[in-house]
């Protein structure tokens, strides 16, 4: 609990700062004391590294200043590549470890390669990284007879701290010693204990500095020439220009307020293409630097346990829903309406006590936008979420609450698809014990949604929630004007100590329970229990580097106790001493009778059949000049009607150390036996209707990277896309959906008129300029290309025609110059 028998450095005060050109000759060198004392902690723990490290500490009034001298025998065989500011190559790496509350939670990293590389991100709870800060720091590095050195300048302005006569920091230093995949630390990081900030060493001999005010102000130039349709098959050109500005301004030491006006993410890739045909919301990350930077904080999250690796991403805030595509753009929108609410502005105000209280109030507002004859697609809206976490018993334990709240501003066209209002609050409990090896936690979760009876209506009866379903317990009521509905979860789990690791969680969600105006949930109405268990070796034995088994098993019931789920899962990986790495694993689905309630859009329950899903994988030497993977997922189900096989080959060529490319395939053949086709109503039946949908998919993404100087870079990227689909064997659901026979549950039934195909193709690519010219002000020369088509008739075609069919398309071009200028007092 908290550091016990600590190893500590000591930092001087310097009159005369080092000169940054990672070199040891200033004075201030000669007097700081030498440290030394790391220890390796991969591949083997706890034993001598190959070698040597050192580092002196010094600051005065505004800058802590670190040198590290990393000796190597053979400076000619240190690891180094050229890359875009926080992209890791296969190189050399020092990194420093600042936990400048040192509430052992929280922290700063600041790491460099040998050819001056920088990457930095922030850390929260504990273990958090977030690599989407960027501070603003200066590093210079030098190889010489002795191996190499960096020599680091952190501005104190950019680490936070509570006014005090004398400080201690937590402190730490990692070096990777690339070429023999090995790493060590001051003090030793221990990868059977949990957490990292807690445990760093300590940094004292901090006298006298002081915690300013900060002022950081970066305001942004952008000019925009897009491609606007002026007609059927016309297309014309816009010039735009606008202007706008971040703003980070220290109000206390512990208490940051960051704001932007009218920002414009034009140089952030667009998402990748998919073909959703099931009943659940595609989950696509956040890429924009504002909502990225500290999203730790905001972090709530639903349904995540080891089980799923937490993949579902659900939680209660969702920020991609701040500056959505216009909600309604499909109703009343056309080809010029806008494809992205703008944000006419947004503000996060964070801060973080010496009591371990850390918090977050984050606002935003995106205007109205309006389609074909001024109708309103997207209305005004207000966002608001307020964030609070209490570290307890020296970051071991802890609690936190969160509420969210939508707010929007609707005419007559709006009001039946969407809610006037929309708030959700939560509440979480931690607490670790035996030396932080166990960890009991849970949460609670309630929501409120309301508007009027028709967007309440839409509400119960969509994918999430499916009222209208008639084998539960639920009925819609189309007279309610809101809805609410609660959440719940409880783990227990043993993730550090020894090679044995384990969990169990219990996790209820009530059918109105509903986030997604501001968070992202893909069903309510589920209890899930899963268990899982775990032998990892984390020290270097005969073959491999490192090595781990896990066993899986997961229910899940809907709230009117209906079976969903039962499935077992094996899975186990391995890290080979050349290097390599293996992956292989098998999932057993409906081990015991289980249903589909969402299979139907809101009919019965369809009884789903013992499926198996083996997949496998291998990534070679990441380290050579060409490296590679190859991922291979198999599923098999239906008793046999339906099968799957996915490929995901890639390759990596490291052409020299400042350009790299990487080239990958996905090839997915997928035969769906019952795939839902529609819900078709005939003389006042429903007729829940199937078909076999046989999809093949071929998709690529190509990636060049050049870097003349870590301050200077260009990159492409490029993904073509191309998916087809044919319908055949058209059925509909039979009297009896939940038979044990798979042929039973369905009957022949012919659609008139049926879309018996489709074909998707697109091709994005994206290149960038890249020039921080000077440190925290950047130039980015950007070029968005776009290329798109939906086809009803499913034509299938070789692949290399539908690839070169794709680029016969008419191109969407847009390019942008934006200029960012940071400015700081």
């Amino acid at each position: 609990n908290g550091r016990s028998a600590v190893a500590t450095a000591t930092a001087v005060r310097t009159v005369q700062p080092p000169r940054i050109d990672g070199r040891a000759g200033d004075d201030a060198w000669r007097t700081a004391p030498t440290m030394s004392g790391f220890r390796m902690f991969e591949p083997r723990v706890d034993e001598e590294p190959r070698f040597q490290t050192e580092f002196q500490v010094a600051y005065d009034d505004r800058n802590l200043y670190v040198l590290v001298r990393l000796f190597d025998p053979h400076p000619d065989s240190i690891m180094h590549a050229l890359s875009r500011r926080d992209v890791r190559g296969p190189s050399d790496q020092v990194k420093l470890l600042i936990d400048s509350h040192d509430d052992k939670r929280s922290g700063f990293t600041f790491a460099v390669n040998p050819d001056g590389v920088k990457r930095d991100y922030a850390l929260s709870n504990d273990s958090d990284e977030d690599g989407s800060w960027n501070g603003v720091w200066d590093v210079a590095t030098s190889i010489d007879s002795l191996g190499w050195t960096a020599e680091f300048r952190i501005p104190l302005s950019q680490l936070r701290y509570a006014p005090a006569p004398s400080h201690t920091f937590g402190f730490g230093i990692w070096r990777d010693v690339e070429r023999h995949r090995e790493r060590s630390a001051w003090p030793l990081w221990s990868p059977m204990r949990t957490g990292i900030a807690s445990q760093l060493g300590r940094l004292t001999g901090l006298q006298g500095i002081t915690s300013d005010r900060r002022l950081e102000m970066t305001p942004y130039v952008v000019t925009k020439n897009v491609q606007r349709p002026a007609g059927p098959g016309a297309y014309g050109r816009e010039q735009q220009l606008s202007i706008g500005g971040d703003l980070k301004l220290g109000i206390t030491p512990n208490v940051t307020l960051d704001a932007t006006v009218n920002p414009d993410f034009g140089q952030v890739e667009a998402d990748p293409a998919v073909v959703n045909l099931t009943a659940f919301e595609t989950f696509f990350s956040e890429r924009r630097p504002f909502f990225v930077e500290g999203t730790g904080l905001y972090r709530f999250e639903l349904n995540c346990y080891i089980v799923v690796d937490c993949s579902t991403n659900e939680g209660l805030f969702y920020s991609r829903r701040i500056g959505r595509s216009p909600a309604l753009r499909g109703q009343y929108g056309d080809a010029t309406t806008a494809t992205a609410t703008p944000i006419a502005a947004a503000a996060k105000l964070t801060g973080r006590t010496r009591g371990g209280l850390s918090f977050g109030l984050l606002e935003a507002v995106t205007p109205e936008v309006t389609g074909t004859q001024q109708r309103t697609v997207e209305p005004l809206t207000n966002y608001a979420v307020l964030r609070a976490q209490q570290d307890l018993r020296g970051g071991e334990s802890g609690i936190s609450v969160i509420a969210t709240a939508v707010n929007r501003s609707l005419d007559d066209l709006t009001r039946p698809f969407m809610h006037e209002a929309a708030y959700a609050t939560g509440a979480t409990f931690r607490h670790r014990f035996n030396r932080g090896q166990y960890e009991v936690a849970g949460q609670f979760a309630a929501s409120r949604i309301s508007g009027s009876a028709d967007a309440i209506l839409r509400t119960q009866r969509n994918g999430v929630h499916s009222f209208q379903q008639p084998d539960d317990d639920l009925e819609v009521d189309p007279a309610a004007t809101s809805m609410t509905g609660t959440a719940g979860q409880l783990k227990f789990g043993k993730y550090g100590g020894g090679i044995t690791r384990f969990e169990t969680s219990l996790v209820r969600q009530s059918a109105g329970f509903d986030v997604n105006d501001l968070g992202f949930l893909r069903r309510a109405d589920r209890v899930d229990w899963s268990t899982w268990g775990a032998l990892s070796w984390r020290t270097a034995r005969w073959i491999y580097r490192w090595a781990q088994l896990n066993g899986n098993h997961w229910e899940t019931w809907n709230t009117s106790g209906t079976r969903l789920e039962n499935a077992w899962n094996v899975n186990g990986h391995m890290g080979l001493n050349n290097n390599w790495d293996v992956h292989l694993g098998g999932t057993l689905s409906g081990v015991t009778p289980s249903y589909c309630d969402r299979c139907t859009r809101g009919g019965p329950v369809l009884r789903t059949s013992r499926g198996f899903f083996p997949w496998g994988g291998v990534n070679t030497d990441s380290r050579q000049k060409v490296s590679g993977g190859l991922w291979v997922n198999l599923s098999y189900s239906d008793e046999g009607h339906s099968r799957g096989t996915s490929l995901s080959p890639y390759i990596n060529f490291r052409l020299s150390t400042s350009l790299q490319a990487n080239l990958g395939l996905g090839v997915e053949k997928d035969r769906n036996d019952a795939q839902w086709y529609g819900n078709v109503e005939e003389n006042g039946t429903t007729h829940y209707t199937f078909a076999h949908l046989d999809q093949r998919t071929v998709s690529m993404s190509l990636r060049l990277n050049y870097t003349a100087t870590p301050d200077l870079t260009f990159e492409f990227y490029g993904a073509p896309f191309v998916s087809t689909g044919t319908y055949s064997d058209f059925r509909e659901l039979s009297a009896h959906p939940g038979a044990d026979r798979y042929e039973d549950r369905f009957q022949p039934y012919t659609p008139g008129n049926p879309q018996s195909a489709f074909k998707f193709t697109q091709l994005r690519t994206n290149a960038v300029i890249r020039w921080e010219y000077r440190p925290g002000s950047t130039l980015f020369l950007v070029w968005a290309h776009g290329r798109q088509a939906d086809d009803a008739s499913g034509q299938r075609q070789p692949w290399a025609r539908e690839y070169r069919d794709l680029f016969a398309l008419h191109p969407d071009n847009t390019f942008l110059v934006k200029v960012a200028h940071w400015l700081n007092r």
